[in-house]
C-alpha cells in the first residue's frame, strides 16, 4: 500500500531538487511505479508545474519532456518515422493504454528497471539524457549510474536513427518481456541493446557493417551469438537463463532482418 503524508507541487527543479534530497521523500511522475513501493513517503514532488511535459522536434532531432506520458511518446509521428516505427513497438504492449497514458518517459528510465522497455528502446536509439543538476549525458552512461538524488528532465533523441528495429518476447501480451531487443544501424555501426535479462539494458555494438553484411546468414549468426555471448542473463519466473540467451538470439536476428528488409 503506498502510503504519502505531504505533498508539494514544485515551484522549480532547484527546490524538487533540495527536496529529493532528504531520503524519505520522492518525485512523484506519473505515480505508476511508486505504487509498487512498500515503504511510507514522507513528500511526493510533482513535477508536473515545471513544463516538462511534450515532445519537441528541432532540426538535430527530439527533445522529450521527463512528464511526456509513454502514450504521448508511443503516438508521435516524428519519431516513429525517424526509427522506423521502433517507438510504438517497443511501448504498445506496456500494460495497457490507460497505464500508458500515466506513466511517464522520466519514470520509466530513472529507475533502470531490468524489465524496461523504455531503456532498452533509448539505449538502442543512443539516447542522450538531462539530469539536474549534471547536465547532459549519453543514456549508456546514464543506465550505468545508481539512482541519486538528481532529477531527469529531459530526453534527446537524434534524427539520424539510420535502420532501427524494436522486439520482444512476453508469455502475455500485456506482461513484462521476457526478453526485449533494440538493434540500429547507422553509419556503418550495428548496435544491439538487450534488456530484460532480467537485469537491465545493455548494448553490443559492432563498426564497420555495410547493409551487404546483412544478407549474409552466417553474418547474422555471428552477431546475434556475439552480442548474446556479451551479457549476462538471468533466470526468474517468467524465463530461464538459457531461454532468454535463446529467445534474445532469435530477436536480434528478426530485428536484423527487418532492417535489411526495409532498406529493399
Amino acid at each position: 500500500m503506498l502510503t504519502i503524508k505531504d505533498y508539494c507541487l514544485a515551484e522549480s527543479i532547484q527546490q524538487a531538487y533540495e527536496l529529493n534530497r532528504k531520503k524519505q521523500n520522492k518525485i512523484l511522475g506519473g505515480g505508476i511505479w511508486l505504487k509498487c513501493c512498500h515503504f511510507p513517503i514522507q513528500t511526493a514532488i510533482d513535477l508536473s508545474g515545471l513544463g516538462l511535459e511534450g515532445i519537441t522536434e528541432t532540426e538535430e532531432g527530439f527533445e522529450i519532456g521527463a512528464m511526456t506520458s509513454l502514450r504521448q511518446l508511443e503516438t508521435h509521428e516524428g519519431l516513429n518515422a525517424c526509427t522506423c516505427g521502433a517507438v510504438k513497438e517497443a511501448l504498445r504492449h506496456i500494460v495497457g493504454t490507460q497505464f500508458r497514458n500515466c506513466a511517464t518517459v522520466g519514470g520509466s528510465l530513472f529507475g533502470r528497471f531490468g524489465f524496461s522497455d523504455v531503456l532498452t528502446l533509448f539505449l538502442g536509439l543512443e539516447a542522450f539524457v538531462e539530469l539536474y543538476p549534471t547536465g547532459i549525458i549519453p543514456i549508456g552512461e546514464f543506465a550505468k549510474m545508481q539512482p541519486d538524488d538528481s532529477i531527469l528532465t529531459k530526453i534527446f533523441v537524434k534524427k539520424d536513427q539510420g535502420k532501427t528495429a524494436y522486439l520482444s518476447a512476453r508469455n502475455t501480451s500485456t506482461d513484462f518481456p521476457l526478453a526485449a531487443c533494440c538493434v540500429s544501424w547507422k553509419e556503418g555501426t550495428l548496435t544491439a541493446s538487450m534488456g530484460a535479462r532480467p537485469a537491465k539494458a545493455a548494448a553490443f555494438s559492432r563498426e564497420n557493417v555495410c547493409l551487404e553484411d546483412l544478407e549474409k546468414e552466417e553474418f547474422l549468426e555471428e552477431f546475434a551469438r556475439d552480442a548474446a555471448a556479451s551479457v549476462n542473463f538471468g533466470s526468474n519466473r517468467r524465463a530461464s537463463a538459457e531461454y532468454r540467451n535463446y529467445v534474445t538470439k532469435v530477436l536480434i536476428k528478426r530485428c536484423l532482418g527487418s532492417i535489411k528488409e526495409g532498406d529493399r
